[in-house]
């Protein structure tokens, strides 16, 4: 059983199947690649046993998402939690490594879908493409940004949307202000 307050990880293990099964992953191939086994991983899942600091790491590693991802559960009111998510408890994504910090604005990464919060830094750029199963829609709150899709090049700003369609991507914010997009983003991804 969970030692830790009910409330922190509560959606932890829902959030790994979700992960797991966008990625076309069994518990078995999961299980495997983390030297587990299925009843431990499938208990996880479950929210039955709870992973250490270490296992979060290799799991993240396995899933190819941040590990503050999979930690960052909030202990949101008993009544909210599936529901709300308030600004200051959105479960930040990614490193900021290339200039974007990215939230995730879903309660969990339960449902088809995943809505995320973007903030791409002035003079900031995607390193190299990417492309992902998955199709995606964005909406541009604030800023503007370059983006390339499939091949083509666009320039989007405040009340702009895109989409991508499991194509090869590239963003860049070029300018001196930050961007904000908003993004859902089928099947989940982070």
């Amino acid at each position: 059983m969970l030692h830790s307050d009910p409330n922190q990880n509560k959606s932890l293990g829902a959030d790994l199947r979700a992960l797991r099964k966008g990625r076309g992953l069994t518990l078995t191939d999961l299980a495997e690649t983390l030297n587990r086994s299925v009843g431990w991983l499938s208990q996880v899942e479950r929210d039955m046993s709870e992973p250490s600091i270490s296992d979060l790491r290799e799991i993240a590693q396995a899933l190819g998402v941040p590990m503050s991802l999979l930690f960052a559960h909030s202990s949101a009111p008993a009544e909210e939690q599936g529901y709300v998510v308030r600004a200051g408890s959105r479960r930040p994504m990614g490193s900021g490594a290339e200039g974007l910090v990215e939230e995730l604005l879903s309660p969990d990464l339960t449902d088809d879908f995943e809505m995320v919060h973007s903030t791409f830094a002035p003079q900031s750029a995607m390193q190299k493409p990417a492309n992902r199963p998955t199709q995606e829609v964005g909406y541009m709150v604030a800023g503007r940004l370059d983006l390339e899709i499939g091949g083509r090049s666009f320039s989007v700003g405040p009340g702009d949307s895109f989409r991508i369609k499991h194509e090869p991507y590239q963003w860049a914010n070029p300018h001196d202000e930050p961007a904000v997009a908003i993004w859902v983003i089928a099947p989940p991804v982070y």
